[in-house]
């Protein structure tokens, strides 16, 4: 099979998952062939800024190009991509800087589509109309399939995994400091308002990630210590850490006063990843915390019941290795080669359905 493999054009952990699933494809020996939307992206902002810039010369009341035309030329190149290698499918990583009358136009050229939808359930309406726009869809909400059975052929849940070329056990010592607390991610409203209500005298804590809803006197920015970091260095940070710290996003879009999803059921790679690194990890609840890990990954009710359960744990390391071990083997076998098998059947059974 060939795929043409679509970047996510995102920089931070959802490009994360298209380097585990583009491992797993390869060694799967699909014939891959790999679009690089970020370096599009940028690329058609700087022509397009260009362009304008040199029309507005002559034409000063020209409409100049925006974002949407940023996407639209970026996006373009799918096309001659896929059919320049006559790819089977284009695979798509999250979809959401893919201008959607490009998806429109790969439909009507009869290249078949498929897009692992990242951002459920915080972007339902807009995943909305990309599942409207190919031929199989996967989401990484299992609450959010009842969002697109009724607009796209097929529909299908894809669980999150951990990659083990960057997440394992290991016992050599890095130069990341080494907290007693651990979070790395981007610091939502809820996120904010949770660590912010505990009192972290005699803790050491290590935040990770963009925090700019922390008010700029916030006593929480003190240990806000790296902006966005790549996996390897998240892996090391966990590695050296007592607690590895999972919160579960709620934020619709980034900002305060945000609405927030309540019954999301799915676990977010963060908890793969920490579980796979042997790190002892607290985590907010989600459904399926307890369907994967059991008791193994201990889960908090609120800040009270956080800090409570953070002092507890810190005093008990040999309950700490006990409960990562088994976290460890329980997350195993939820790796990216699993998933893109799953995915590969799918793909395979619909280019029959399709006409293939």
């Amino acid at each position: 099979m060939k795929v043409t493999l679509v970047h996510p054009g995102a920089s931070w952990s959802v490009s994360d998952v298209h380097r585990g699933i583009a491992g797993a494809f390869r060694r799967a020996n699909v014939d891959l062939v790999h679009y690089a939307m970020e370096g599009h992206i940028a690329h058609s902002a700087r022509f397009l800024k260009a362009v304008g810039k040199e029309a507005q010369r002559y034409n000063p009341g020209i409409e100049i190009p925006n974002a949407a035309d940023y996407l639209y030329h970026a996006s373009l190149g799918i096309i001659e991509r896929a059919l320049r290698h006559q790819s089977d499918w284009v695979f798509i990583i999250s979809g959401t800087y893919i201008h959607p009358q490009v998806l429109d136009l790969l439909r009507r050229a009869g290249i078949r589509t498929a897009c692992l939808l990242t951002e459920s359930p915080y972007a339902d309406d807009q995943e909305r109309l990309i599942a409207s726009l190919v031929d199989v869809v996967f989401t990484n909400e299992r609450t959010s399939l009842s969002t697109f059975v009724d607009l796209c052929h097929e529909v299908y849940y894809y669980q999150h995994a951990h990659d083990p070329e960057y997440h394992y056990v290991t016992e050599e010592t890095n130069d990341e400091p080494a907290h007693d607390v651990v979070f790395v991610g981007t610091g939502f409203e809820e996120r904010c308002d949770l660590l912010s209500a505990i009192n972290w005298d005699g803790i050491d804590l290590g935040l990770y990630g963009t925090w700019r809803l922390l008010g700029s006197r916030s006593r929480m920015r003190q240990y806000v210590l790296g902006d966005v970091i790549p996996n390897e260095r998240t892996a090391r940070l966990y590695h050296n850490a007592k607690i590895g710290l999972n919160l579960h996003r709620t934020s619709i879009g980034y900002g305060r006063g945000v609405e927030h999803v309540a019954d999301a059921e799915s676990m977010n790679p963060r908890c793969y990843e920490l579980a796979a690194t042997g790190t002892f990890t607290l985590t907010d609840n989600r459904a399926e915390v307890a369907e994967v890990f059991g008791d193994a990954m201990p889960t908090f009710a609120d800040a009270n019941d956080l800090e409570a359960k953070i002092r507890y744990y810190l005093a008990q390391p040999d309950e700490r290795r006990r409960l990562a071990a088994r976290a460890r083997d329980l997350v195993a076998p939820h790796v990216f080669d699993d998933r893109a098998a799953h995915i590969l059947a799918i793909l395979n059974k619909n280019n029959y359905i399709l006409g293939g």
